[in-house]
């Protein structure tokens, strides 16, 4: 009887909170819930593109390869093809798609799946494509090898969106606000403030909070799933967040993830938990017109590894945000490489735990009273 009673407030429990569908993910303190709790496994989004590792080209009918054109068509790589009619063979397209994205990355330019390129296509990243309306988004240094449609336009190894927007020399203070609806906690305010400041430190540019969230410049927001943008989002890791180039200001992040306020992410036992700070600091970086860098050690690079926390603006970041806006007068230049910590989380696409933040906050607080 006893035990029943403690399953039924376990239970009751995990849908109340997960009635509160409208709060994002933060995990303050994952590593001092019990396992035992934690039944709601997923896997992560890109997964089962590790089955494809050692195709080559000219393989027919191999199971779910569309997936794979799927995702370099969302990410610019195949621009001239409509998503719905991919199918399961590795044709020259798909070949031409991952020797550019293999040039972008800085891998072997192969144009088959080896494991380094397999590797990269899983991890997380931002959901804003590398290359667009034919413009690629990155530059890897190397001489290039790409169809000589693709028109790349890029000054060192940082990048702008087509047509270089940027926020008017008129506005140099913007405002920022939070999606009233998500009702994000102090803590998670404060990661955002920090992330602003990275990019205050070395332009002229201010970023303010405000309370009106439609007619800031800047509007900040958690979804899930398909949330009216064209870009929906697709689960635990996969695509974590995209942002908007100027003068749009919109800033999505995707709600399913398990997002870590704190600065131990590194120290999650959850093999899914993301920064929230690293991501926030990358995409403010689209919001002031970067694309893409190819510098791995850069903000801007578009993958980060869960359990890694890479909030510090490499020299690249700096030099490309500056050639925009100029210099913040106060800026000595002193902090120019990035910190990034190493992924202690095995790395992504294994099974990962995702559950709510409500009933992490809950049970820490009172899981001794569950037991009782």
């Amino acid at each position: 009887m006893e035990s029943h009673h403690l399953l039924f407030k376990i239970i009751t429990l995990f849908l109340f909170s997960n009635s509160v569908y409208a709060l994002p993910h933060f995990f303050p303190n994952i590593s001092a819930i019990p396992p035992e709790i934690l039944g709601n496994v997923s896997a992560a989004a890109w997964h089962s593109f590790r089955n494809f590792t050692g195709c080559n080209p000219g393989q027919k009918n191999v199971a779910g390869l569309s997936k794979l054109k799927q995702y370099f068509h969302s990410f610019g790589y195949l621009t001239n093809s409509s998503s719905s009619n991919f199918t399961d063979d590795f044709d020259d397209v798909l070949e031409s798609a991952i020797k550019i994205y293999q040039k972008n990355f800085n891998l072997n330019v192969t144009g088959q799946l080896d494991q380094s390129t397999v590797d990269q296509i899983v991890r997380p990243r931002c959901g804003v494509a590398d290359i667009i309306n034919g413009t690629s988004t990155m530059n890897s240094g190397k001489s290039s090898s790409s169809p000589a449609s693709m028109k790349f336009h890029t000054v060192s190894h940082y990048s702008y969106f087509p047509g270089e927007p940027t926020w008017p020399s008129s506005k140099t203070d913007l405002t920022y606000a939070f999606l009233p609806s998500n009702q994000l906690p102090d803590s998670a305010k404060t990661v955002f403030a920090n992330a602003f400041a990275k990019w205050s430190q070395v332009t002229p540019l201010t970023f303010t909070e405000t309370e009106s969230y439609y007619s800031a410049d800047l509007r900040i927001a958690f979804y899930t799933g398909d949330h009216g943008d064209g870009e929906p989002f697709d689960g635990v890791l996969g695509t974590l967040a995209h942002a908007f180039s100027p003068t749009n200001g919109r800033f999505h992040l995707d709600d399913a993830e398990n997002w870590v306020i704190t600065e131990d992410v590194t120290q999650s036992t959850s093999s899914t938990a993301v920064d929230l700070e690293s991501v926030a600091v990358h995409e403010i970086g689209h919001l002031l017109g970067l694309g893409h860098s190819s510098v791995e050690e850069a903000i801007m690079y578009p993958t980060i590894s869960a359990g890694t926390r890479k909030v510090t603006l490499a020299s690249d970041d700096v030099q490309g945000i500056q050639e925009l806006y100029g210099s913040n007068p106060n800026y000595n230049g002193s902090e120019t490489t990035s910190s990034q910590q190493s992924d202690t989380s095995g790395g992504s696409g294994t099974q990962l735990l995702t559950f709510s933040w409500t009933l992490v906050s809950m049970i820490a607080l009172g899981f001794a009273s569950l037991i009782m």
